[in-house]
């Protein structure tokens, strides 16, 4: 079978144009802090999503460009059609980068773009690709670098943008406390990130498969968090102005088979520390059965759910709107009450 077996696949599921290390960025972008103040909290395996995403960058070369990664960059980016100011520098991390930089088209005003990767290969890949986009204006550097120790300047840039990356890491509210401060303050911060209704079908196969295979079950697939947790998420990291959107994209593929290998191509794959290296051909074979009774359409799809939670943040400034003071209200809802009452 083209691509590795079934067995192998689910296995390994669970400023000018040029590559920058952050040495080389300008300094009014970079800072040297100590890398091994990184987080304590660790489930993922950075080392392996790092080479996940180099796989990534391959699979990608001389595809057709993804649907539903583009559907969510341009969710993400239409955002920017909403503000009123302009965002002359911004940083792009991880994720679906080519796809951000490829449909931006001059949203947000951007001047001076950095892209940056914790894969030298995905880098490689979107400062190739940037020769087949037709937006030419924008000044794009290339770095890689690891969102888990952001090796950027404290205000430093207008805008962040994470499209479909930051779930991978460790810590999320720390990743996203060292985004607030890479921003200039009025600056913005965009994610999407992946929510915990994600690839519930796969979930679902795989428990029963095991359960029947094998007497227990052992993790899969990563956490992802919830959809309650995304508006704590922003407040935690000093965001102002939180506002979070959920949104369910449902894939369907013409197997369990082939959803897999779009998990592959989209650097989505289990990366879990905790994780067992050995699935059984037999579990394999039993999921991907269980996956197709359960889910299967009568044309033979079967539909994958990805669940998307769209985060947007500020860093504070004084010109922001603010709640008002606690008791400050002139008017109470007694009497508020009592004036619709009487129009009724």
């Amino acid at each position: 079978m083209r691509g590795g077996s079934l067995g192998s696949l689910f296995r390994r599921l669970g400023f000018p144009h040029k590559s920058l290390s952050p040495s080389l960025l300008p300094a009014s972008f970079c800072t040297h802090d100590d890398p091994s103040q990184n987080s304590r909290f660790k489930i993922f395996d950075r080392d392996l999503k790092r080479k996940q995403r180099d796989r990534a960058a391959w699979l990608m070369r001389g595809k057709d460009n993804d649907t539903f990664v583009d559907a969510v960059a341009e969710n993400l980016l239409d955002r920017l059609e909403d503000c009123k100011r302009t965002f002359p520098t911004a940083l792009c991390l991880g994720g679906s980068l080519e796809a951000v930089r490829r449909l931006l088209r001059g949203r947000g005003g951007i001047q001076k773009l950095i892209m940056m990767d914790m894969s030298y290969d995905m880098i490689k890949f979107c400062r190739d690709a940037e020769a087949n986009v037709s937006d030419d204006s924008i000044e794009t550097f290339f770095m890689v670098g690891d969102e888990e120790f952001l090796p950027i300047k404290e205000s430093s840039v207008d805008l962040v943008i994470s499209c479909l990356g930051l779930h991978w890491t460790n810590d999320l509210p720390g990743a996203m406390i060292q985004c607030r401060s890479a921003l200039k303050p009025d600056g913005l911060f965009l994610a999407a990130i992946l929510g915990g209704e994600t690839l519930k079908e796969l979930r679902i196969a795989c428990t029963i498969a095991q359960m029947e295979r094998e007497g227990g079950i052992s993790p899969r697939i990563s956490p992802l968090a919830q959809v309650r947790d995304a508006g704590n998420l922003l407040t935690r990291a000093g965001f102002t102005l939180p506002g979070v959107d959920v949104d369910e994209y449902t894939v369907r593929y013409d197997s369990a088979l082939e959803l897999i290998q779009h998990l592959r191509a989209m650097g989505e794959t289990n990366a879990l520390l905790q994780r067992n290296n050995i699935l059984k051909k037999e579990t394999a074979l039993a999921t991907a059965a269980v996956y197709q009774s359960l889910f299967g359409a009568e044309d033979g799809t079967v539909p994958a759910t990805f669940q998307v939670m769209y985060m947007t943040g500020w860093r504070e400034h004084p010109s922001q709107q603010k709640a008002k003071r606690r008791g400050s209200a002139t008017i109470s809802f007694n009497d508020i009450q009592k004036e619709f009452g009487s129009n009724g």
